[in-house]
């Protein structure tokens, strides 16, 4: 037997790697890239949404997905290395923070495109329901001559589906 336990080796805390001038500009140009895909599609998808093409819109979900998760990536490799990004390269990190705040402004546009959208579809959905339970409550007044309150059994919700 063993006198001693073995011990396991503790897991190290994710560092980032000595980077090197050409990985950091590799990844500051990967990040741009990125951002102007995610971009793009942003834009075609606000485009679709206001003129109420709201199934092609949606088709870009995937592609709005990874060019999402390789932002995020790209992001989090950036923050590792922007110590050096600033001492080698500044002019690169004040054109990706000019990019950065470009990119920010038109996810703004968007979110408020589909925001008004998501108000303007659940109104619509409301009057509908409004309109049929209006349809479905009985016309009965009290003794006192007051229209009669419905009673829950005659309030039945609507069912929605999600998928266009």
């Amino acid at each position: 037997m063993n006198q001693r336990p073995q011990q396991r080796p503790a897991s190290a805390p994710a560092r980032p790697m000595a980077s090197t001038h050409p990985d950091v500009a590799r990844l500051a140009h990967e990040l741009t890239e990125v951002m102007s895909g995610l971009l793009a599609v942003i834009e075609r998808e606000t485009e679709f949404v206001r003129a109420g093409k709201i199934r092609d819109g949606m088709q870009l979900e995937a592609q709005k997905s990874e060019l999402s998760r390789r932002y995020m990536l790209a992001v989090e490799h950036l923050k590792a290395m922007q110590k050096l990004l600033s001492q080698t390269e500044p002019e690169l990190l004040a054109t990706l923070r000019r990019h950065h705040d470009t990119f920010r402004a038109m996810l703004q546009v968007n979110l408020t495109v589909l925001a008004t959208a998501h108000a303007v579809s659940e109104g619509i959905v409301r009057g509908v329901n409004a309109e049929v339970q209006r349809r479905n409550i009985p016309n009965t007044y009290t003794a006192t001559g007051q229209r009669a309150t419905p009673g829950p059994r005659n309030m039945r919700p609507i069912a929605v589906s999600r998928s266009l």
